[in-house]
């Protein structure tokens, strides 16, 4: 495998470095050795002074969303790559007549993986008008990864149902732009992977994983991990759309290779339709909503 990374690089991008490449420099970005310590951009993202960005990070979201009465929420993951029914029918039309056999293969994908883009989007529904009914203290608010896709279903399902939602975005080299139904004041973005991960379960009463890449795996598997190894209460962990992550994940095999006990089975189950979804939660928590 070649590469052309140089060993002495770190391994860490410096958050200076990000900052610049996706701020319009002004300014404000210019080092001065005269301002104060904490007005100065250049001296707060150094290397040195990543544990103050860690703490900032975790809570600049926290504080923000406790003004804002969230206390609960029901995060969802998924593909960023999938689309709405109507937009991936386009898109089949458009590839049958390109007449591109590849073009047409990929649409007709688009076509059927657009049922979980409208389940997520129902089920969001769902979720935020029952929640409606409930006290302030008591409500479940959507959350999201902030970006297209499932992601973009689920907070477009809150909107529908004049409810807000939350958006833990980050900061990635391909811009991922928070979706256009995400509420604005509750939109926050990352530079740490870990920071934003922390904020999912911190708030986080069920986690819905509908099918994805390595990005919901990657946060599907560190809430199992963190619920397993009881360093997080138990939640509602469901797998949305049972023939995918049966199809990709053989977990019984991991029983029978020893790797997992029989009773980690236990920690997530697999769902069908919104309605099932909403269900789990209100069984796990004897929710009464109308």
């Amino acid at each position: 495998m070649q590469s052309t990374q140089n060993l002495k690089d770190p391994s860490l991008p410096h958050a200076w470095a990000d900052l610049q490449a996706e701020a319009k420099l002004s300014d404000w970005l210019e080092p001065e050795a005269h301002r104060l310590a904490f007005a100065d951009p250049e001296f707060l993202l150094r290397r040195e002074t990543r544990g103050i960005r860690f703490q900032l990070e975790m809570l600049k979201p926290d504080l923000a969303q406790a003004e804002a009465g969230i206390e609960h929420t029901v995060v969802v993951f998924g593909s960023a790559r999938f689309v709405d029914r109507a937009t991936a029918q386009a898109q089949l039309e458009a590839a049958q007549q390109s007449g591109h056999a590849q073009e047409l293969s990929k649409a007709q994908a688009m076509v059927r993986n657009a049922e979980h883009y409208e389940n997520a989007r129902v089920f969001a529904q769902m979720v935020s008008k029952a929640c409606s009914c409930l006290p302030n203290d008591e409500k479940l608010f959507i959350c999201t990864g902030g970006g297209p896709g499932i992601m973009e279903a689920a907070n477009r399902g809150a909107q529908e149902a004049g409810a807000p939602s939350v958006a833990l975005n980050i900061a990635l080299p391909h811009e991922q732009h928070p979706n256009p139904y995400v509420t604005p004041e509750l939109s926050f973005k990352f530079h740490y992977f870990a920071l934003r991960k922390m904020h999912f379960m911190m708030r986080a009463k069920a986690l819905v994983a509908f099918p994805g890449g390595f990005g919901t795996l990657d946060e599907l598997f560190e809430v199992m991990t963190l619920v397993q190894t009881r360093k997080a209460r138990p939640v509602p962990i469901l797998l949305f759309g049972t023939a995918f992550w049966k199809g990709l994940i053989n977990m019984d095999m991991l029983i029978e290779e020893g790797t997992i006990s029989a009773q980690d089975l236990d920690l997530f189950h697999y769902v069908d339709t919104p309605e099932a979804a909403w269900q789990a939660i209100c069984d796990f928590y004897q929710l009464k909503v109308s």
